[in-house]
């Protein structure tokens, strides 16, 4: 009789904090997580300024760049 009562009653209250606990935990970001993602998104930004400047090379050089690689 116990344990029918702790697997109507108690275990799926349990369950439900247990995973909406792991939940909350899982949504925040820790400081390391925000400065990798802040680096990674400033490496991001100096990429598409360099692709940007050697298109703008290709187009000055090779006008018909962009239709060659087709």
């Amino acid at each position: 009789m116990p344990l029918i009562i702790f697997m109507v009653i108690v275990a799926p209250i349990w369950l439900v904090l247990h995973y909406r606990s792991k939940g909350n935990a899982a949504k925040s970001m820790t400081p390391e997580d925000e400065k990798l993602l802040a680096d990674l998104w400033q490496s991001a930004r100096l990429m598409e300024d360099r692709l940007q400047t050697l298109e703008r090379i290709l187009d000055a050089d090779a006008p018909d760049w962009r239709e060659k690689r087709r």
